[in-house]
């Protein structure tokens, strides 16, 4: 049946029309954080997926129940911790979902924050409730070593656990989190809940991460240092590690004010900078586990995080797998939110037909 899914061709989204041209032909070279063909976008656009800044005071949510033991025991998640997470429940319950939900994990330097509007289209969309969350050492969640997908699997399982989501859970990862879902889904401890696996423009496989994130850290190190007050000023600092204002201003999402009123980061840039390997890094060999569930790859078509060398990978873990290309870069939810939402709309509802 999954075989025979094809989405619709995608018309180009009204973002192409913008006529502002925001950085140098040099930046058209694909980097990570470079959002695709950045001449696509305004800042503003950008921007607004990135922080959604219209409510962004919101306090999250992050309740404390006790852990219920359906696939997991306290043993299986020794080491992990509470993640902090917001949830948008359906205006009504689509009779099709009956009984699922929808969890969702940023990338490296992202948040919950970053996926507050693409989070409210897909419960109005899908019925369903949608659950973002904050991994380990992003956003508010707890500052905690290692920085490993092992370790963000169990997080995440002790979420499920927490939340008591058994079954129907629809999963999905960008980047980072593209990572952190697929070892939960290889973990036989955790995986009892899932429905469908979604990795939003990442491979299960190992690699180098690019210098350009352990620039950023330094970067982020070099603000705090000079105690600077405003986020104007710690934008003048980031500029020689990053020409592109779209990037610099989603790495600012993570700036805060201290006490003192200088500039802080509520990331935890010693333990950020420390797991740079392990953050290209890859739990399992391809072979040694499968999930056999439905999985959707969406790649980026301008982005290399998904290619010919490894899919192959892909296909080993996740036999069950399809994958989808749109016209984006590494960002293809940033990008191209209209048809990210279809893909995954119509993907979750063919599993279930």
């Amino acid at each position: 049946m999954l075989s025979k899914f094809r989405p619709a061709t995608f018309r180009r989204s009204a973002a192409e029309q913008i006529s502002s041209i925001l950085e140098s032909p040099r930046t058209q070279t694909l980097k990570p954080f470079r959002m695709g063909d950045s001449k696509r976008f305004d800042s503003r656009t950008l921007v607004r997926w990135f922080s959604d800044s219209r409510i962004a005071s919101r306090k999250p949510i992050n309740p404390s129940k006790p852990i219920r033991g359906f696939a997991t025991s306290i043993s299986q998640l020794d080491g992990s911790c509470q993640l902090s997470f917001d949830v948008v429940k359906p205006e009504a319950q689509d009779e099709q979902l009956h009984g699922q939900s929808l969890v969702i994990c940023h990338g490296l330097f992202g948040s919950k924050q970053n996926w507050r509007s693409l989070s409210k289209t897909f419960a109005k969309r899908l019925g369903i409730p949608v659950y973002s969350l904050d991994l380990r050492n992003h956003g508010h969640s707890p500052h905690k070593r290692p920085h490993d997908y092992s370790h963000m699997a169990k997080d995440i399982g002790r979420f499920m656990s927490e939340q008591g989501l058994e079954q129907g859970v629809n999963l999905i990862g960008h980047s980072m989190g593209g990572k952190a879902v697929m070892a939960f889904a290889l973990n036989n401890a955790f995986n009892r809940c899932l429905n469908t696996l979604i990795s939003a423009d990442m491979a299960p496989s190992i690699g180098k991460i690019s210098p350009e994130f352990a620039a950023y850290a330094k970067a982020m190190q070099k603000i705090e240092a000079a105690d600077v007050k405003t986020k104007s000023e710690g934008d003048k600092l980031l500029q020689p590690y990053e020409k592109s204002l779209p990037t610099r201003q989603f790495l600012l999402t993570n700036a805060m004010q201290a006490a003192d009123k200088t500039i802080k980061f509520r990331i935890p840039l010693d333990i950020i900078s420390d797991s740079i390997p392990s953050i290209g890094d890859f739990p399992y060999e391809p072979g040694a586990v499968t999930w056999s569930g439905p999985t959707l790859f969406v790649k980026g078509e301008h982005s290399n995080y998904i290619n010919r060398r490894n899919i192959p990978a892909c296909k080993a873990f996740f036999p069950n797998m399809q994958l989808e290309t749109l016209d984006a870069g590494h960002w293809v939810h940033a990008e191209r939110p209209t048809e990210f939402v279809q893909l995954v709309d119509q993907f979750i509802r063919k599993v279930q037909a």
